[in-house]
């Protein structure tokens, strides 16, 4: 490592492993904000309350996998982000809630309809197709986008999360929730095409990688 330069993650978890508490804070404080809005946003409003359970037991699998943890090939926010999505699928299923893990669940018999009225407040599809800023366009609907994520199947809200909310490339997807690429894929695409009839506007196709 040079001089000055910030440890990588793996780094960091190998210096815990070995006992060094600081290093752990260090990987704490770079990766809760992330981990703390994805679980949030996965769980969404009817489980709010449970977040910080969530999210305190995914630390404490990493506290307890710290001697046996190694990299295999995902980075350390890509296995941070699994066991936050193992946790809350024991969660609910804990809770009596049938969770579907198909890339295609929910898209048999009658077509997709949002609970409500699309919105249709938000600016027109050629302002947003001519700037190309999807990510920026969904963050700025705010709640109203949340509201719509807590209609989409937990395997598509997932995706959609953990690609445009905290910026892991399709693969990376997929690793995480433990899938095939073309499922990861796949999930995403129908939670945009459902995400942008509840919200009511046009997000240009292909820009999904």
């Amino acid at each position: 490592m040079a001089p000055g330069s910030e440890p990588t993650d793996d780094a960091l978890m190998a210096a815990y492993a070995q006992g060094n508490t600081a290093a752990f804070e260090q990987l704490y404080a770079r990766h809760e904000v992330g981990l703390y809005r994805f679980v949030r946003r996965l769980l969404g409003t009817a489980l709010a309350a449970q977040v910080d359970e969530v999210f305190q037991d995914t630390w404490l699998r990493v506290v307890h996998a710290r001697a046996s943890w190694a990299p295999q090939g995902a980075s350390f926010r890509t296995w941070l982000f699994t066991l936050a999505h193992h946790r809350a699928i024991d969660l609910l299923r804990k809770g009596g809630r049938e969770v579907a893990l198909d890339a295609f669940e929910g898209e048999g018999g009658e077509p997709w309809q949002p609970e409500g009225a699309a919105w249709q407040h938000w600016p027109a599809p050629a302002s947003a197709a001519l700037h190309s800023e999807d990510l920026a366009f969904w963050r700025r609907a705010g709640e109203r986008l949340l509201q719509c994520l807590d209609q989409l199947p937990l395997p598509q809200r997932s995706a959609f999360l953990l690609h445009h909310d905290d910026g892991l490339a399709l693969d990376e997807v997929a690793t995480a929730l433990e899938v095939g690429f073309e499922t990861a894929k796949t999930r995403l695409r129908y939670a945009m095409s459902k995400l942008r009839t509840c919200m009511g506007a046009y997000l240009a196709p292909g820009s999904i990688g």
